[in-house]
């Protein structure tokens, strides 16, 4: 019997497998003092940190200054890459 995965089937799953994964990650770091803090940034959480507008983000992306993954429709920035790339635009 065959059945038909749909993208609302994926998007559970997605969810599922990101709480399973913060679950392991708060068990290791239970003995750390200051939280684990993510390296992939969401759009929103960048224009925030940064202080800039969602063209200036969609930019970076285009001319592939920074690394960046599409999940499920949204896009990750890698925290590392803009921190350095505002950090050496600063000097």
């Amino acid at each position: 019997m065959n059945e038909i995965v749909t993208k609302e089937d994926l998007r559970q799953f997605g969810l599922l497998l990101l709480d399973k994964i913060q679950a392991v990650f708060k068990d290791k770091d239970s003995g750390r003092k200051e939280p684990l803090e993510p390296e992939w940034l969401k759009s929103k959480a960048v224009r925030k940190l940064l202080d800039i507008s969602a063209g200036s983000v969609q930019n970076l992306r285009m001319t592939q200054k920074v690394r960046f993954k599409k999940v499920l429709g949204s896009y990750y920035y890698n925290k590392e890459d803009l921190l350095k790339l505002f950090k050496d635009e600063s000097n």
